[in-house]
């Protein structure tokens, strides 16, 4: 066939990598061969909200896909008792080998037992995977070791002794110990070939920046970003409003954990202006929830005055960001001017209503929005103590790198909040700059807005627009992430009124339900409509009032089941797992996590139960996914680069 002068210049290059028939030919028969591996496992987990323990350890047992290998491979030779001790080894062996061995009188014996078991697990993890993959993931330290025992036949005669060897002397080196780590690991890293983040590891819990460390070290990773996620990045970018906002929710959980000892973000300059400006008020709406076991009276007493402190500034800057963007068309969120302040109450759709709290020592009813001098002084020390929280940075660039508004992953559209709609079911689109914008294009154009209020370093006029879009996307009304017509901050902390609180959803949750909205959704992400699916968080699935994950026929599965232990006792579990694997797609619904510590003495381990909810007759293949689709791509030019060297076109070299 002629190949145009482009396609030449494109094979030249490609020849570069492959001078010769013979290599290309090579690796044409190596990308078939892969084509034919099944897929890799994926594994979906989202609104993990600080809740570290419950996650790390999801995580080690990939949603109980080690133990369900576990009792096929030992199903008729080992007890129950043996089988959930190896588990407990995979999943933490350098804190399990210890504990195990204090009952074991010949530990050599035991070592090598262990040995046996996981090179047995390792070789059934491992068969998914071509060598050069489990070479790259092994070991520096024992990667030869361990890459032949996976691939020897120990059963022949002739390679029993040497088989055998290796084991011995693995155990008389004293090295037996770090060779079951290595093996756990390896475990670990084969049983998920991707993991897919479904938005919000900040807030609620204690431990995000913990769960963020993992994450940054994990071998494969993609991550959707969540409300509670943006605007965490929004304060790291320097947005004051983002910056007051992630105060705000840490003090009204009195989870101040990650904030202070994770990123070592002072929290003096907030603790000056709550002392000097409400040290006689009691702020007794600001008190923080469920703290009392955790904090002396005292200790919640400035906690709750630093609380007002920030929730005022909050209120001012957002007020400041809605009056310079009149596009966001959030006017009813301007509230501050609505105030009377001489009787202490507030006019709001018609009707006034009394104030829970007057005291407002730092407002000027003549410009409600403008900081005072004191509260600039605070915003502008935060702003340089986020700026300057290195592990911040690092964790922020890392959401960046690997994050994004949305995915479409083999066949699957991934996002955490919802697609905007009508009010009569219709994907919304909006009008921005005199175009029309689609759900995707909309969702496309809020993300490169945010990247550009994190990384744009020349134009600061750019810069503030991006930051303004990150804090839109944490609470404006049509915020693919929030997903609600208001964040009721104000009436929640000001008006008795219950009605004043309520947070009307996106009409997308009514219509979400319907299997023709999951398909045209589909559609416009460009997917299979028939075979695709739709992989959503945000709103946890309300279980124990018998709410199902599975929504439109099964197009939609919404895997928000309450990681949070402050969701739990709406959702009656503690979070949902998805699992993707060469067979089908099945949904793990977990029971609350105790602790890491039970779970290492006494073999305790997350109580899943799992539901197929589809089941391939053939199994989906490398060939059948976006991987396969890049390869085939590949070996398509490989075989049009064999066509120039055989016609001439280009030489061998």
């Amino acid at each position: 066939m002629p190949f145009s002068e482009k396609r030449i210049r494109y094979l030249q290059l490609l020849a570069r990598q492959y001078p010769s028939i013979r290599t290309a030919s090579t690796e044409i028969i190596n990308l078939s061969a892969i084509m034919e591996l099944p897929k890799g496992t994926e594994h979906f987990i989202s609104d993990i909200h600080g809740e570290y323990e419950a996650f790390l350890h999801v995580l080690r047992n990939g949603s109980g896909s080690i133990k369900r290998r576990i009792e096929e491979i030992f199903q008729d030779t080992l007890v129950e008792r043996e089988k959930r001790n190896l588990a407990t080894l995979i999943y933490y062996p350098k804190k399990k080998i210890p504990l195990l061995l204090q009952e074991i009188e010949h530990p050599d014996e035991w070592y090598r037992i262990t040995l046996f078991r996981l090179i047995k697990m390792c070789r059934v993890t491992s068969s998914k995977y071509t060598r050069n993959k489990v070479r790259k993931a092994l070991p520096a330290d024992f990667a030869y070791i361990i890459e032949e025992l996976l691939h020897e036949q120990e059963s022949i005669a002739n390679r029993q002794d040497y088989y055998n060897s290796i084991i011995d002397t693995i155990i008389e080196t004293d090295r037996a110990e770090a060779f079951i780590i290595a093996l756990a690991q390896l475990i670990q890293r084969l049983s998920i070939a991707r993991l897919h983040v479904i938005g919000d590891v900040y807030d609620r819990g204690p431990g995000a920046h913990i769960i963020m460390d993992e994450l940054l070290n994990y071998h494969s990773v993609d991550f959707q970003w969540g409300n509670h996620d943006i605007v965490w990045m929004g304060a790291a970018a320097g947005s004051e409003a983002c910056i007051a906002n992630v105060i705000r929710v840490s003090l009204r959980y009195a989870n101040m954990e990650t904030l202070e000892n994770g990123y070592a973000i002072s929290m003096l300059p907030l603790v000056s202006l709550a002392v000097d400006v409400y040290g006689d008020d009691p702020c007794n709406h600001f008190r923080p929830k469920q703290a009392a076991d955790s904090f002396t009276e005292n200790e919640q007493q400035l906690m709750a005055q630093m609380h007002k402190a920030i929730t005022i500034i909050q209120l001012k800057l957002e007020g400041q960001i809605i009056q310079r963007n009149s596009q966001y068309q959030m006017d009813d969120r301007l509230l501050l001017d609505k105030i009377d302040y001489e009787k202490g109450t507030i006019q709001m759709n018609g009707k006034t209503h009394p104030l829970k709290d007057s005291h407002f020592p730092t407002i000027d009813p003549s410009d409600p929005w403008k900081l005072s001098e004191q509260e600039k002084s605070i915003m502008d020390k935060l702003r340089l103590s986020f700026s300057n929280s290195e592990r911040l940075q690092t964790h922020v660039r890392f959401l960046f790198s690997k994050g994004s508004m949305y995915l479409t992953y083999n066949g699957n559209l991934l996002y955490h909040g919802c697609i905007p709609m009508t009010r009569h079911g219709k994907l919304r689109h909006f009008n921005l700059d005199g175009v029309d914008h689609s759900p995707k294009a909309f969702m496309d154009r809020l993300e490169r807005l945010a990247r550009q209020g994190y990384f744009s370093t020349d134009d600061p006029v750019k810069k503030q627009y991006g930051q303004d879009t990150m804090w839109y996307l944490w609470s404006g009304a049509q915020s693919p992430l929030f997903g609600k017509e208001k964040m009721a901050t104000f009436e929640r902390y000001f008006i008795d009124d219950p009605a004043t609180h309520q947070e009307e959803k996106n009409p997308y949750y009514d219509f979400r339900t319907r299997q023709e909205v999951a398909k045209e959704i589909l559609a416009e992400f460009g997917l299979d409509t028939e075979n695709g699916h739709i992989i959503n968080g945000h709103v946890p699935v309300k279980v124990k009032k018998g709410e199902s994950p599975l929504k439109a026929g099964g197009k939609l599965l919404v895997i928000d089941g309450g990681f949070a232990k402050a969701y739990q006792s709406k959702t009656g579990i503690a979070g949902y797992t998805l699992i993707f694997n060469s067979y089908g797609l099945l949904l793990a619904a977990h029971q609350p996590f105790e602790s890491t510590q039970k779970a290492i003495e006494e073999g305790q381990d997350i109580h899943s139960d799992t539901q197929i909810l589809e089941h391939n007759v053939k199994r989906i293949r490398v060939r059948d996914t976006d991987k396969g689709r890049e390869i085939q791509e590949r070996i398509d030019d490989l075989k049009q680069l064999l066509e120039a060297f055989r016609s001439g076109i280009i030489k061998e070299s």
